[in-house]
């Protein structure tokens, strides 16, 4: 690992702005675990309803992809074009119960759980970038998993911090080129006296920060159309993501609880047509 990583790590978030942004971030993935505590009680998947993937007349995210997509967005965000992945998954919820299962089994590692068969539903297939923030949501306090999705951005940070690679270059899948990747990226963190007291978080916002990718926002999901990759967030995604930022705000000062911050959240997926006035009353909150 070369000086300039070190360098730039003491120079990375003087102001603390982006930790701050992460700590309020693990709360919420707190929040999710405690309402989806699948990795503590596997049994507990078998309650996952389909509108907690995704609701339908109006459609919205139901509360477990709102958390992935918006609310836990700071630690790792994607960019999903529509919402038909989540009523493909919607539509196969037995299928992704399945795959939830190896999600939170202790026994598989990462690679497996990576090679588990996600393109059994459309869209999920890929470079399973959705699959695998799924999976670090579960296996977080692990500490052997980043919350970088793109296999792409994994192989340009490798080549930008790690002088001697530890493994073989080739890997046999998805799965264990994935592993492998992150654990060369792991084990850098820890070599730096600055970067090893890091959350794994803080650190994959660090090398976005630092060293980013030459071809696409961070931690993005690409959907190919032509032989090109492209971008989309949808203005129900930015809206629903600026949502979230107040509602975090104003817990984080105190102003409303845990519980009120979820049925805010409920509420403005009930009711779109009130979503103005929500916001109003909650910025006065805030003020």
């Amino acid at each position: 690992m070369g000086n300039s990583m070190e360098e730039k790590a003491k120079a990375y978030d003087n102001y603390g702005v982006t930790k701050a942004e992460i700590e309020k971030a693990l709360v919420l993935l707190k929040d999710f675990r405690r309402q989806f505590p699948f990795a503590e009680n596997p049994d507990s998947i078998d309650l996952l309803k389909p509108d907690d993937i995704f609701k339908i007349n109006p459609d919205v995210l139901g509360d477990f992809f709102h958390y992935v997509e918006v609310d836990l967005r700071p630690l790792g965000r994607l960019t999903i074009e529509g919402l038909i992945i989540y009523r493909n998954i919607r539509l196969q919820i037995e299928d992704f119960k399945a795959l939830l299962r190896i999600t939170v089994d202790k026994k598989k590692s990462i690679a497996e759980k990576v090679n588990a068969h996600w393109e059994k539903i459309s869209r999920l297939g890929q470079d399973k970038q959705v699959a695998k923030k799924i999976i670090f949501c579960f296996n977080y306090e692990s500490g052997k998993i980043l919350p970088i999705f793109s296999t792409a951005h994994l192989r340009h940070f490798v080549k930008k911090i790690v002088d001697k690679p530890s493994g073989p270059s080739k890997c046999y899948s998805l799965g264990e080129e994935y592993a492998y990747l992150m654990s060369e990226l792991l084990r850098a963190k820890e070599n730096s006296t600055i970067t090893q007291p890091w959350d794994v978080s803080y650190f994959a916002r660090f090398l976005y920060n630092a060293y980013p990718p030459p071809d696409q926002d961070e931690g993005s999901t690409s959907t190919p159309e032509n032989g090109k990759s492209r971008n989309v967030v949808t203005k129900e995604m930015l809206s629903m993501g600026e949502f979230a930022r107040l509602l975090q705000e104003l817990q984080a000062k105190g102003k409303i609880s845990g519980e009120q911050f979820r049925d805010y959240r409920a509420q403005w997926a009930r009711q779109p047509n009130d979503r103005d006035t929500l916001i109003q009353q909650l910025k006065k909150l805030n003020v």
